[in-house]
């Protein structure tokens, strides 16, 4: 019954900064965690960013940290990555995933998601 539906990726300078959103509908909204990835045309889809929901317990991907602060709003059900510092390296189309349940900790696999939104590019020119 869940929805994801990211939002706020557009074309940014390098150096630049975005924030995305990912908002989730559905009366059967409880993950364990939310996740960001991201995909390249023909790379595979990358971990990004991870936090659990009920603590709020972060994790980043090496290349993220310092650059990137993923955050979550629990009476929104809404899940942001802010993007600041962007490389022309971090063009990609941005997914949030919803991870219903804890198998371990974190979750960067893409096989601990089961629901996905469709995606919202992010285009960072040098």
């Amino acid at each position: 019954q869940v929805q994801l539906v990211e939002s706020g990726g557009g074309l940014v300078q390098a150096g630049g900064s975005l924030r995305l959103t990912c908002a989730a509908s559905g009366r059967t909204f409880s993950p364990y965690a939310m996740g960001w990835f991201r995909q390249a045309p023909g790379k595979e889809r990358e971990f990004v960013a991870v936090i659990s929901w009920s603590v709020g317990s972060i994790y980043y991907a090496d290349s993220m940290k310092g650059r990137f602060t993923i955050s979550r709003d629990n009476a929104k059900n809404t899940v942001y990555l802010q993007m600041d510092s962007l490389k022309p390296e971090d063009t990609a189309v941005y997914y949030c995933a919803y991870c219903a349940a804890r198998r371990f900790w974190p979750p960067t696999g893409v096989t601990n998601y089961g629901t996905w939104g469709q995606g919202t590019q992010v285009t960072v020119s040098s």
